[in-house]
């Protein structure tokens, strides 16, 4: 019987552990804090709403899974990203064994000329500067504590080129960038780090008769946007020791987006 195997019956791949999950309070993030509290994890649900964030939190309990919710505001300061490292260490019982750096801001229509250097920063700020300062306070814990997993959220548009939200793409390439180097200097001292690149997720709540995905799916293997689930279930994996041997990865999960061709008719 496998380590996994002898997890999975014992209650979750992910029993006794605790997770960090910022921007957890609404779609992408939310099924990630839903799918690492249905393994078994004690999960810190955190964003800046904290209405949405009990809700979050009143439904992972009512499933029996472990919750509870920290506010925050990630600005890019490392102030602000150690003070939740710090909380949420506090809420976990005084360790956190998994880190998941969901939180991000994104506009489809920022173009090149229309960015002032106030907009440059925010994207920067919370895109790269809040996960590399969370990094830095959690890195350390987890070390102390034998060891870790750390999962970041790219980007299909950081690796293949689209006319708008270039400013975005390119946080999104700096922090699968950092993914690899994290893995490379922590790696060793017990903590893995990778990543999960989303494709075209459609937020549940949507109408279905909105047109959510148009042509950025057209063409794919999948041909319709992927739904949050799917990057609860990569993250899960890449937290528990399924991917024990995997190290500085970054994990495409969006229907064949960038690596198959595309044949749009």
């Amino acid at each position: 019987m496998t380590q996994a195997t002898e997890k999975a019956r014992a209650g979750g791949r992910l029993r006794d552990r605790t997770a960090l999950v910022t921007g957890s309070t609404s779609n992408i993030g939310r099924a990630i804090a839903q799918a690492l509290a249905a393994e078994g994890a004690h999960v810190v649900v955190s964003g800046r709403s904290t209405e949405r964030g009990q809700e979050v939190v009143a439904g992972i309990r009512e499933r029996r899974g472990r919750a509870d919710f920290v506010a925050a505001d990630l600005d890019g300061s490392p102030e602000t990203s150690h003070a939740l490292a710090a909380t949420a260490a506090e809420v976990l019982g005084g360790r956190i064994d998994i880190l998941v750096n969901n939180a991000g801001i994104y506009s489809p229509t920022v173009p090149l000329a229309d960015t002032d250097s106030e907009t440059f920063d925010r994207y920067y700020a919370v895109n790269v500067k809040a996960p590399y300062f969370l990094v830095q306070a959690v890195a350390p814990r987890m070390v102390a504590d034998g060891g870790g997993a750390i999962v970041n959220l790219g980007s299909w548009v950081a690796r293949l080129g689209t006319p708008l939200g270039g400013l975005y793409a390119s946080t999104k390439g700096a922090l699968e960038t950092l993914t690899r180097a994290w893995a490379a200097e922590l790696g060793p001292q017990g903590v893995r780090v990778n990543a999960v690149s989303p494709g075209v997720i459609r937020p549940p709540e949507l109408d279905p008769a909105v047109d959510f995905a148009g042509a950025m799916t057209r063409g794919t293997p999948a041909g319709a946007a992927g739904h949050p689930d799917a990057i609860g279930a990569a993250v899960v994996y890449l937290a528990s020791d399924d991917a024990r041997f995997v190290h500085g990865t970054v994990l495409d999960v969006d229907g064949g987006r960038t690596g198959v061709a595309v044949l749009a008719g």
